[in-house]
């Protein structure tokens, strides 16, 4: 009797395990998920700082860490590394670490007691960080804001940007005078005076701060001294290697909340200024090469931009620090997006980060220019055997990844990389690697951490099926498909197509815990890259100009048709859409062109592009887009508009929307909405309280998906 018995245990737990096995990401499980980033490592190379954030109760709170690579000239399979800890005292959070010159601290940003400031610690013996400087902050939106603080190279400094009232003579900024006092308080002024362009921020009303540089003495009891004033945004620090100089950007057009136009700066330790580029174009995240010669940085060249979402692709530039000659392009031939320009410690290379076809690597350029390269091809590295680390694992890493932050430091003759990646089925972690860049020979990738590691050994976590297709005039298109869990041979499946924001943004092979959860309860997910998307080039990324849902919509279409044609497992009468930003845009346009849909989910939704101009903060980005303002060519942006097409939706359609939100304001919803109910369409108005544009609240994180999901079976199942 009892072998029965015991033989029917055996037979319950296989099948418990067997069950567990194929439980995938439910809404509430993506919240456990922990975002590495932030890859900073130690002048000594060894030492590695970075942020984790992570969700605690109802809260999104951002830590430091700090690890080592244990691995002195090359890979040594004899030696243990040591766990990473948590660098700070239980209770603090932080954000933006950086070493000293000399490696003795880390600099950090951090509020406390609802005030922001400048600290330092320890980096060997830690203890209780201390309060270098205050920091004020504005609320106003500034574009690719980069670095806000950098060290002296003696270690005894740090030029930090902080937020002062702006010049009598500037434009009176939105709220008016008592608005400053009223947004800390949390309180609307009455009334409310408007009289600038920009006179939102991404979930308010912005106020009268302006930005600037200052300098500190971290060890000295004396007052921070202002470097610059005036009616400007300064932002982007990078502090010259001779000592004398600190590195910014700014815009100081006539009317710049009328003109997007950054230029590169440098403020002299004693309040200097001058003007190092002048051009049409906008410069990005200015970096100065180790001998104090050169600024290498990013750049856009064409006179008409917008603050978010930007067509053109920016490249590498290269300027002498003493501004002799204009800048030079350096990665045009590249024809890829690039940002996060690093230069190599001894001033011969420049490295940076590129979307292509799906992938962030991250490339090197040699400063006299030349071809550009991959710094290691993921794919083509092997793990030496025999590798005994107690907490750090070497890994050959899928070609198929993004990385997502690095840093760099030299060795003897290697550079050695921190930098945080994600594949499709690995959430973001630390890894290091070292190489010789003038060989070419490097050691394979290490990971340093495993914080998600519990995360993907508990729950199945589906690989997605690259594909690529011609569209309808035989443009490449790059996507992926993913399974539903445990799909079976036997049975179909409905299909969710899900759209990026942007339109210029780039899905790809990061970790994406909604898809899984999409997954995990029964749908294959489809997303694409439609022209439009970065990662392809210049062409392609103009896809979408003068023509929202044109040839990316065709594009989309498209690939549902080859998946349709190529996977008999799935059914082409359950198909749902969804998506957000852009991707909420391309929803309200494609139930307005097709009723093939059963169920469609918007969120942060634009659906009519001539009040969406007049709503938005970045009320260029049309400007931008289709080449004019609304009373120009008004009959283009109706054309382009969702709800123009109202009439035609006959499918479900769930919007959801943050009441804040001053990126696509919520009206762009309410329209769309209101149009939908009056037509007699199935549809429900989600509004979540205090959200800009993307939930942050946990809280409202998981019942977004939940209502999504909800909404998706209620019509696909």
């Amino acid at each position: 009797m009892w072998k029965k018995l015991l033989l029917l245990v055996i037979c319950l737990l296989a099948l418990a395990a067997g069950t567990f096995a194929q439980r995938g990401l439910t809404p509430a499980d993506t919240l456990r998920v922990a975002t590495v980033a932030d890859a900073q490592i130690a002048p000594d190379g060894e030492r590695i700082v970075y942020t984790i954030t992570s969700v605690e109760g109802n809260e999104t709170r951002t830590r430091l860490w700090l690890a080592r690579r244990g691995v002195r000239g090359g890979v040594d399979p004899t030696r243990t590394v040591e766990p990473p800890r948590e660098l700070l005292p239980a209770g603090w959070t932080g954000s933006n670490p950086r070493w000293s010159p000399d490696g003795r601290r880390i600099a950090f940003l951090a509020t406390r007691e609802r005030q922001t400031g400048l600290y330092v610690v320890g980096a060997v013996a830690g203890g209780l960080p201390r309060l270098v400087a205050s920091v004020r902050e504005t609320n106003f939106f500034i574009t690719y804001a980069d670095e806000p603080f950098a060290w002296s190279p003696d270690s005894r400094r740090i030029a930090y940007i902080s937020a002062s009232e702006g010049d009598a003579a500037a434009p009176s900024a939105s709220p008016a005078s008592p608005a400053t006092a009223a947004n800390e308080r949390s309180e609307r002024p009455d009334p409310l005076v408007v009289d600038r362009i920009q006179y939102k921020s991404r979930t308010s009303f912005s106020d009268r701060l302006r930005t600037h540089v200052w300098l500190v003495d971290v060890d000295e009891a004396t007052p921070p001294r202002q470097l610059t004033s005036g009616s400007y945004y300064d932002h982007a620090l990078t502090y010259s290697p001779r000592g004398d100089e600190i590195a910014f950007l700014s815009n100081h057009e006539p009317d710049p909340e009328a003109n997007n136009n950054s230029d590169i700066f440098a403020v002299s330790t004693d309040g200097r200024v001058r003007q190092l580029t002048s051009t049409r174009g906008c410069e990005y995240q200015p970096a100065w090469s180790p001998d104090g010669k050169w600024l290498a940085y990013t750049a856009t060249k064409r006179d008409v931009t917008t603050i978010d979402s930007v067509a053109e692709d920016a490249h590498v530039w290269l300027i002498p620090g003493d501004a002799s000659q204009p800048g030079r392009e350096l990665t045009g031939r590249f024809n890829r997006r690039a940002q996060r320009p690093r230069w190599s410690p001894d001033n011969r290379h420049i490295y940076f980060l590129a979307n292509d076809v799906g992938r962030t690597l991250i490339y090197i350029v040699d400063s006299g220019g030349g071809a550009v390269r991959p710094l290691f091809e993921p794919d083509a590295l092997k793990s030496p055997p025999g590798i005994s680390y107690a907490h750090a694992q070497v890994v050959a890493p899928t070609r198929n990844v993004q990385i997502s932050s690095f840093s760099l430091q030299r060795s003897a003759v290697l550079d050695t990389f921190a930098f945080t990646m994600s594949s499709p089925v690995t959430p973001v972690e630390l890894w290091t690697f070292r190489a010789d860049t003038a060989s070419g020979v490097g050691s394979p990738p290490v990971r340093l951490t495993a914080h998600n590691t519990q995360l993907t050994r508990t729950f199945t976590l589906v690989e997605p099926e690259e594909i690529w297709f011609k569209s309808f005039d035989n443009t490449r298109i790059q996507g992926w498909l993913i399974k539903p869990v445990g799909a079976r041979d036997d049975l179909r499946y409905p299909l969710i197509l899900s759209i990026h924001g942007g339109p210029h943004g780039m899905y790809g092979y990061a970790f994406n815990p909604t898809f899984q959860a999409y997954a995990a309860r029964g749908y294959a997910v489809l997303y694409l890259n439609p022209r439009g998307s970065s990662g392809y080039g210049q062409k392609f990324s103009d896809g979408t100009l003068n023509e929202w849902g044109g040839g990316d919509y065709r594009d989309l279409m498209a690939g549902v048709d080859e998946v349709l044609r190529t996977h008999s497992w799935l059914d082409a009468n359950r198909l749902g859409v969804t998506g957000g930003s852009y991707g909420g845009f391309m929803t309200n346009w494609i139930i307005t062109q097709t009723p093939r849909f059963r169920a469609a989910v918007a969120s942060a939704s634009v659906s009519n592009l001539i009040s969406f101009y007049a709503t938005s903060l970045y009320q260029d980005l049309v400007h931008a887009e289709f080449g004019g303002m609304p009373w120009d060519d008004y009959d283009l942006l109706w054309r382009w508009s969702p709800l123009r097409y109202v009439r035609q939706v006959q499918t479900p359609t769930l919007f959801i929307h943050g009441e804040q939100d001053n990126d696509v304001h919520i009206t762009q919803a309410e329209e769309m909405y209101m149009a939908l109910r009056r037509r007699g369409i199935e549809t429900v108005f989600v509004r979540y309280p205090r959200e800009g544009h993307g939930l942050r609240e946990p809280a409202h994180r998981q019942d977004a998906l939940e209502r999504t999901l909800a909404w998706f079976d209620k019509y696909l199942r």
